[in-house]
């Protein structure tokens, strides 16, 4: 984005994080920060993920330690981020649940860290995040982990495939990162990668870079974008002619496509760290309160979980420090940097059953998660809405 642009987007977010609603909580409430993409390429999926905590704060609000959520928008880029981060550490939050793009979390997590402020990514999946500082973890399974998934589907599926098309965004950190796991995993196959297509996130129209990869024909495509740029690229590959299977990544995972490639969404492959049909109590609790208002059959997204765990690790983490202390003391009457300090350390040495299933941390704050899936997307007659159908 120009120069220009960023400090356009970031006077605008100064105006709307005041009109942010802190929701929950009362005079004894801990204050708790959510530093989402609501506006902007990344607001798509930043809502599911704004859901996701409000569903939380539903969840455990009359439970203690009370939580009061602050959300703050972080735009889709790094200036937004910045922002963003900065008032919610000025706000005095006991810990951050966001950014929502890997870019924009290779800019704030070290601000975050440097503060002592613990920054818990709900869907910033790229290699290299929980290593950018001691206050840093996530929630959000790594590419590493997400992207062969999807990939050794496809080819179970088809057998027959060989030629592999690759598309992504160079200009986000997320896609260059998931782009590379995607590259090694096609090529630990055995499969030939017949050509390698830069797009950007801002971009809208792919017609001479799908051109340029059919006059390749690939028996398989692979997408690293975004919900706006890939859906679009999605529909455009369709529109041109291509019938073969398509792989998508994580920037993808959200229903939130459905409005953009339409009826061209159906038979698109990810890799799911979300299981809607997981038994523990949080899952019923997400799903129950997710229903509400959207019908018997709504399921939430991926994102959306992943924001509702991140809320509850914080939460159950929290309720452990208080166990630790002296009868008659509290949370709040910590200082702040102990508090801080004093949750890292126990929210990374427990084990939790969020709606993603049992997960742990690494003591460099990376997530350790035992349940995956693959699913394809399944879209209803009227082409504009579907469902996320797990794959056996």
């Amino acid at each position: 984005m120009p120069h220009a642009r960023r400090l356009t987007t970031a006077f605008a977010l100064l105006g709307l994080g005041g009109l942010l609603a802190a929701c929950g909580g009362g005079s004894d409430a801990l204050l708790i920060g959510g530093g989402i993409a609501l506006t902007g390429n990344a607001g798509l999926l930043g809502q599911d993920a704004r859901t996701g905590l409000e569903l939380a704060q539903k969840a455990f609000g009359n439970q203690k330690p009370h939580l009061k959520l602050r959300l703050e928008d972080t735009g889709s880029d790094e200036t937004g981020a910045t922002l963003a981060f900065r008032r919610l550490i000025n706000a005095g939050v006991v810990a951050i649940l966001g950014p929502s793009l890997s870019q924009q979390g290779f800019a704030v997590f070290p601000m975050a860290d440097r503060a002592r402020v613990p920054a818990i990514g709900v869907s910033t999946t790229a290699e290299g995040i929980p290593e950018i500082g001691r206050y840093v973890a996530r929630v959000a399974s790594p590419v590493t982990v997400i992207a062969p998934r999807s990939l050794a589907k496809a080819v179970e599926r088809h057998p027959g495939i060989r030629r592999v098309a690759v598309f992504h965004a160079h200009d986000d950190a997320f896609c260059t990162s998931e782009t590379k796991i995607f590259q090694r995993a096609i090529q630990r196959k055995g499969l030939e990668l017949v050509t390698v297509q830069r797009t950007s996130v801002a971009d809208t129209d792919f017609h001479k870079p799908i051109a340029d990869a059919l006059r390749t024909r690939p028996q398989l495509v692979v997408i690293s974008a975004l919900v706006s740029d890939g859906g679009n690229m999605v529909r455009q590959l369709r529109e041109m002619g291509y019938t073969g299977p398509i792989v998508a990544g994580n920037g993808l995972n959200t229903p939130n496509i459905y409005p953009v490639c339409q009826k061209h969404c159906d038979g698109l492959m990810i890799t799911q760290a979300y299981n809607p049909a997981q038994d523990n109590a949080s899952n019923r609790s997400l799903v129950r309160l997710f229903r509400q208002g959207r019908g018997a059959d709504a399921v939430p997204p991926q994102v959306t979980a992943q924001a509702f765990a991140g809320y509850q690790v914080v939460h159950e983490a929290l309720a452990r420090v208080q166990t630790s202390l002296p009868a008659g003391s509290s949370l709040t009457g910590l200082p702040p940097e102990q508090l801080r300090s004093r949750l890292l350390s126990t929210m990374l040495a427990g084990t939790y059953q969020p709606p993603l299933g049992e997960i742990r941390f690494t003591p460099e704050g990376e997530v350790v998660q035992k349940d995956f899936s693959v699913a394809q997307v399944r879209m209803n007659p009227d082409g504009r809405s579907g469902r996320f159908e797990l794959l056996p």
